[in-house]
């Protein structure tokens, strides 16, 4: 009877497979990697429809700060459906809207809020991205914009412009810092400074072929581009370059924000106070919501200079205002400072017996580990050791890895592919990014437990070695 029951969920998970690669556009992505269908969530763990479970290390590409279904967030959206208060309302005011809003600027950095104005765009981070570059240039008069290498901001046109894959640049890109793939082949706190000089040297060369720019945008810890934190000291540098040239700085924060990185907001490690932060993903509660939190200084646009029909969420901002709270007064942003130090420590102590890792790195619960070809010259001695649990995890206090720097391993897509799918056997579901699709992401719940943290590594670390041994025995001899 048991194994006619898994038969028949197996074909129906099958089936509805089937029918998405039929009808679903060729430009879908996580469904490609992760041939699942999930039926019930809750928490860390999602069950498929094939009845088996596993453990979300994507968490909606960070978006659910709380895990899958959190009775906090189910209660705020129960208590607005059952008010009977209106789901749509375009931006006018409502206790919900204002509720969100009170709680949105209780969070924030205190030199923003302050001053701060709040711009509720449309639902995706994106739209927020346009929505701060619109800004920014109406407030200057001025209209190009500073970037990073590695960046990803959406994929909307101007949003892709500034991210790091983009193909028609209009925007000015710069050296983001980072050790293991060091521009200038040294990496740490040198590395940074010389990225800085560069960024300076940009900004007042008048033969840069730079102009005076509308704003700079950039993350305090690089997603997408493979999980990269951005120093302190740099960050502040940056601050400061901007503040003395008076351009905006833009901070984007949409998969940062909300205690991911072990702080409620990423840039509150540096002490930096941004003029504009772009804010999505976490903020809703694990539904659509997006806005723009900037000094009123720059609130200069017309009225409906940036607009939106479902700018005015209610059950994304009830989900998002309990979210927000829940963060905020159970103390998960230092949880997951704590927590996520000790696995980035547990996993390069781990990872030093495999050749395909290149680098462990990341702040709070936001990790990444770069798989590379072992088989080829480079740094044989694995990832170098981090902070102990007890000690900050800070990026620019991390040990230098000066041979790394100099002459890193190539990435390895198809290494990093294979232990994504050695994870998924393993019952645990984790992110590709960075360059060329080599870093495997860890995102998970900013609720997940010791236990489930240990089953993480055991996990990922259990597929890391399946990978090796297989790649070792398929290894052509000389």
């Amino acid at each position: 009877m048991g194994r006619e029951v898994a038969g028949e969920r197996s074909s129906w998970q099958e089936g509805i497979l089937r029918r998405q690669a039929a009808r679903e556009s060729a430009a879908r992505t996580y469904a490609r990697a992760l041939p699942i269908v999930p039926v019930r969530a809750r928490g860390m763990t999602i069950e498929g429809a094939d009845g088996r479970r596993y453990l979300d290390c994507l968490s909606g590409a960070g978006t659910l700060a709380l895990g899958h279904n959190h009775p906090v967030v189910l209660e705020a959206i129960r208590k607005v459906l059952d008010s009977g208060a209106p789901l749509h309302v375009l931006d006018l005011a409502t206790p919900v809207k204002d509720a969100f809003t009170t709680e949105l600027f209780r969070t924030l950095p205190p030199g923003l809020a302050e001053h701060a104005r709040v711009q509720f765009c449309g639902p995706a981070g994106t739209d927020a991205v346009e929505a701060a570059f619109k800004l920014v240039r109406t407030a200057t008069g001025r209209t190009g914009i500073l970037a990073f290498t590695g960046a990803y901001h959406g994929m909307t046109a101007g949003a892709l412009e500034a991210s790091g894959s983009a193909l028609d640049v209009r925007v000015a890109r710069l050296p983001y810092p980072q050790d293991y793939r060091c521009p200038f082949g040294v990496g740490g706190e040198r590395g940074a400074e010389l990225a800085a000089r560069w960024t300076e040297s940009v900004l007042d060369d008048p033969k840069s072929g730079v102009p005076h720019p509308a704003g700079m945008i950039l993350e305090p810890v690089q997603g997408e581009g493979g999980v990269i934190p951005a120093p302190d000291t740099w960050l502040r540098r940056m601050r400061q370059l901007t503040a003395d040239r008076s351009i905006p700085l833009i901070v984007d924060e949409v998969q940062t924000g909300v205690g991911r990185t072990g702080a409620f907001w990423a840039v509150e490690h540096s002490g930096v106070t941004p003029d504009v932060m772009v804010l999505s993903k976490a903020i809703g509660g694990s539904l659509p919501l997006a806005v723009v939190v900037y000094h009123e200084d720059l609130d200069v646009w017309e009225p409906g200079s940036h607009a939106g029909t479902f700018r005015g969420n209610q059950l994304a901002m009830a989900a998002g205002t309990a979210t927000l709270a829940h963060v905020r007064e159970s103390g998960l942003s230092e949880r997951a400072h704590h927590l996520g130090s000790r696995m980035l420590s547990e996993l390069r102590r781990s990872a030093r017996e495999f050749g395909c890792v290149g680098d462990v790195r990341g702040r709070g619960l936001m990790i990444g580990v770069e798989v590379v070809d072992p088989t080829t010259d480079g740094p044989t001695d694995g990832p170098t050791e981090g902070p102990t649990p007890e000690q900050p995890l800070e990026p620019s206090q991390d040990p230098l890895r000066p041979d790394a720097a100099r002459d890193p391993r190539p990435p390895a897509p198809e290494l990093a592919a294979s232990v994504q799918r050695e994870c998924l056997r393993r019952g645990l579901i984790v992110e590709l990014g960075g360059r060329h699709n080599s870093v495997v992401r860890l995102l998970p719940p900013l609720t997940i437990s010791d236990e489930q943290a240990a089953a993480v590594l055991d996990r990922l670390t259990d597929a890391l070695h399946t990978v090796a041994r297989d790649h070792a025995r398929t290894r052509p001899l000389h």
